[in-house]
C-alpha cells in the first residue's frame, strides 16, 4: 500500500497511527472516567466533553499559522507531541480529589492535540506538490494510520478496565503512545524534510489549477478569494456532520453503558473500537472501487462522495431511533450489541467519504501561501460541530433518546441540501 509513495508518507502514517492510540485511548474512556469515577452529571460531562473537543479543534488555526510562519511543521509536529504527553501523565495522575490535574491534562492534550493534527495533515498534502492527483489516495492512506491507532485503542482500554479496573493505568498508556509517536517521528524526519517549506520558501507549489499562464495579479486575488469563499462554504456545511459524528463517545457511549447488555470483554469502551475498524477494513475496499471508476472517468468528485457521506450519516441515525423505540428509551441493558455495532458500520462509511476527502479537498483548494491556515480553517469547523456535540449530549438524559437521535438526523438532512444546493460552486476547483 505504501510502496508506490514517499518514504516520508509512511514515517508520517506510523507517528499518526501511535498518536492515535493515545488519543482514541482517551476518548475511550473519557465520558466513563466523568460518569464513573468523577461521579458528574450527564449536563457536567457534556459541557467539559465538548469545550476539550472544540479545543482539540480550534487549537489548529494556531498550529498552522505555527507551521506555515513560525516553527515549521516538523518543530511545531515535535512541540504538540510533547504538550500531549505531558497532558496524559496529568490525567494519569488525576482522582477525585485531584480535579486540577484532571482540568490541566485535557487543556495541555487539546492544545498539542490542535497544533500536532493540522501540520500533520499538512505535510502529506506537501508531499504530492508534485503528484495532486494521488492526494486523495494519500489522504486515504494517512488516515488508515489513524484508524488502526484508533482500533487499538478501545481494545487496551477495555482490557486495562477489565484486567485492573482503572482508566488511570490507561491514561499512562495514552503517554506511552505519544512517546512512541516522537521517537518515529525522529527517525523518519529526513524523510519528512523536504515536505517542510514555509511560505515563500523551498519548493513551491504549483500555480492554481485554474489560472492560466500570464494571468494579472487581479484576477489572482480574485481567484483565490473563489477558492477561500469555496472552502468556507464547505467548512459551514460539515459542521452539521462533526455535530453527529461526535456522538460516537458520548451519546452512543451513554447507550452502550446504559441501555445495551454488558459482557466481560464487550464493555461500553469496546464500542469505539468497530469504526476504526470499518474503516481498516473498508478503505482498500472504496480506494479499488475510486480507482476502477477514475479508470473509467466515472469517480465522482470530492464534493459528491461529501454529500454521500452526509446521507449515509443521517442512515446511521436512523439506526440509532430505531433502536431507541425498541427499548434503548428505557436505560436498562437489555439491548444487543449489533444495534450499535450496526450504527457503527454506516458512521465509518460516511467518515471515509467526509474526513480524508474533506482534507484532501483542503489541500487543493487553498491557495499556497494560506494552506496551513485554511486546513486550520477545517478542523475550526470540527471544533465547532464537536463543540456542539457535546452541547447536545446535556440533554441525552432529557430527552427520549429516539427523540434525540431524530434531531440529528434532521440536522444531517439539512447538511445534504447544503451540499446539493452549492453542489456547482464547491466542484468548480474540485481538481
Amino acid at each position: 500500500m505504501l510502496k508506490n509513495h514517499p518514504k516520508g508518507l509512511r514515517y508520517i502514517f506510523f507517528t499518526e497511527m501511535w498518536e492515535r492510540v493515545g488519543f482514541y485511548t482517551l476518548m475511550a474512556v473519557l465520558v466513563l472516567y466523568m460518569d464513573k469515577v468523577l461521579g458528574w452529571s450527564d449536563s457536567r460531562k457534556g459541557d467539559l466533553y465538548g469545550i476539550f473537543l472544540a479545543l482539540c479543534y480550534f487549537v489548529p488555526l494556531l498550529g498552522g499559522w505555527l507551521g506555515d510562519r513560525v516553527f515549521g511543521r516538523r518543530n511545531t509536529v515535535r512541540t504538540g507531541a510533547a504538550l500531549m504527553a505531558l497532558g496524559y501523565v496529568g490525567l494519569a495522575l488525576s482522582s477525585p480529589g485531584q480535579v486540577t490535574s484532571f482540568y490541566l491534562g485535557l487543556l495541555l492534550v487539546g492544545v498539542g492535540t490542535g497544533i500536532f493534527k493540522v501540520n500533520m495533515a499538512v505535510l502529506v498534502g506537501n508531499l504530492y506538490v508534485e503528484r495532486p492527483q494521488h492526494k486523495d489516495t494519500a489522504f486515504n492512506i494517512f488516515y488508515m494510520g489513524v484508524n488502526i491507532g484508533a482500533a487499538v485503542a478501545p481494545l487496551l482500554a477495555t482490557f486495562v478496565s477489565a484486567t485492573f479496573h482503572s482508566y488511570n493505568i490507561s491514561f499512562w498508556i495514552c503517554a506511552a503512545g505519544l512517546l512512541l509517536a516522537l521517537i518515529i517521528f525522529k527517525v523518519g524526519s529526513p524523510h519528512i524534510a523536504p515536505a517542510d517549506f514555509k511560505v515563500g520558501r523551498g519548493r513551491p507549489a504549483p500555480a492554481p489549477t485554474n489560472a492560466a499562464a500570464g494571468t494579472g495579479a487581479d484576477s489572482l486575488r480574485k481567484e483565490e478569494g473563489q477558492r477561500i469563499a469555496t472552502l468556507i462554504t464547505l467548512f459551514v456545511i460539515v459542521i452539521f456532520f462533526w455535530v453527529a459524528f461526535y456522538q460516537n463517545w458520548f451519546a452512543l457511549t451513554l447507550f452502550a453503558e446504559r441501555s445495551t447488555r454488558i459482557f466481560k470483554f464487550l464493555r461500553p469502551e469496546t464500542y469505539q473500537f468497530f469504526e476504526p475498524f470499518f474503516i481498516i477494513l473498508l478503505t482498500p475496499v472504496l480506494l479499488a472501487l475510486f480507482a476502477r471508476l477514475g479508470r473509467a472517468r466515472r469517480e465522482p468528485p470530492t464534493p459528491v462522495k461529501i454529500f454521500l457521506g452526509m446521507v449515509i450519516m443521517s442512515v446511521a441515525m436512523m439506526i440509532m431511533v430505531a433502536a431507541s423505540l425498541g427499548g434503548g428509551n428505557r436505560d436498562v441493558n437489555i439491548m444487543s450489541p449489533l444495534w450499535l455495532v450496526g450504527t457503527y458500520f454506516f458512521v465509518t462509511l460516511a467518515e471515509i467519504l467526509i474526513s480524508p476527502m474533506g482534507q484532501s479537498f483542503v489541500s487543493k483548494v487553498a491557495p499556497p501561501r494560506l494552506q496551513g491556515l485554511l486546513m486550520g480553517g477545517w478542523f475550526a469547523a470540527t471544533a465547532i460541530g464537536s463543540y456542539a456535540s457535546g452541547f447536545m449530549g446535556k440533554f441525552y438524559s432529557r430527552f427520549a433518546h429516539h427523540e434525540y437521535f431524530i434531531l440529528l438526523t434532521g440536522l444531517l438532512a439539512v447538511a445534504a441540501l447544503l451540499v446539493l444546493a452549492f453542489l456547482k460552486k464547491l466542484r468548480r476547483f474540485a481538481g
